[in-house]
């Protein structure tokens, strides 16, 4: 089966050479326009993905990106940001938001269908992953759940990835190019400072249960995850 991809553009032209390009990389394009199509369209059917214009009228993609994440029906649905905005400070923000990449315009499909693919690819339900639990963290591999001293924790699929590799790879340093090679893929291009950001959203997701120090910093090698406290 086709997976459905959403495209939120308010260009007629760019919507549809996306939606030319999608249709070419065998997935079902849904085009809207704005936020109010967008929202019809997701209620209609969840998407596999979703491509989101940074610059929408009414509400700004950054917004409906927000909205969606605090939404449980799309809280785990990758989204792909669509942006002119091509400096560091708007694609962390973008980041921070909850989008799990970019693409700067211009861009090619081959670009497009690649970012596209690899989403997909990390996001992707592993059921071989099991079930691992870390002090009072535990994760259900085949149900995809988290669980914090016992209570259902609403995360990411990006954290969700990372969060299951730090819990598999416990008390062990990983350095940021490491944790790209494992949670992005070598073949696929991301910054480093993605790394750190996705780590600070783990770390808010964690905070509320005291769990956040489960995820610690080592000063100039990387990052570690341990259920005992970090040595100063």
């Amino acid at each position: 089966m086709q997976k459905r991809i959403l495209i939120v553009e308010d260009e007629a032209a760019i919507r549809d050479m996306v939606a030319f390009a999608v249709r070419k990389g065998d997935f079902d394009p849904v085009m809207a326009s704005d936020a109010r199509e967008a929202q019809e369209a997701v209620a209609d059917k969840v998407p596999d993905l979703i491509l989101l214009d940074w610059m929408l009228p009414g509400t700004s993609g950054i917004e409906l990106a927000r909205r969606w994440r605090k939404d449980a029906l799309t809280r785990d649905v990758p989204i792909i940001m669509l942006t002119a905005r091509g400096e560091e400070n708007d694609r962390v923000s973008g980041l921070e938001a909850g989008v799990d990449d970019y693409v700067v315009k211009p861009f090619s499909a081959r670009e497009l269908l690649a970012r596209i693919r690899a989403v997909l690819r990390r996001s992707r339900e592993d059921e071989e992953d099991g079930s691992v639990q870390v002090g009072g963290l535990r994760i259900e591999g085949a149900a995809h759940r988290v669980f914090a001293n016992e209570q259902p924790l609403t995360i990411g699929p990006t954290e969700y990835k990372l969060l299951h590799f730090f819990m598999t790879h416990a008390d062990r340093v990983y350095s940021r190019s490491q944790l790209l090679d494992h949670i992005w893929g070598g073949n696929v291009y991301v910054e480093e400072r993605t790394v750190d950001v996705h780590i600070r959203r783990l770390r808010k997701t964690l905070a509320p249960f005291g769990l956040d120090e489960m995820v610690q910093t080592v000063r100039g090698a990387g990052y570690r995850f341990s259920a005992t406290a970090a040595i100063a």
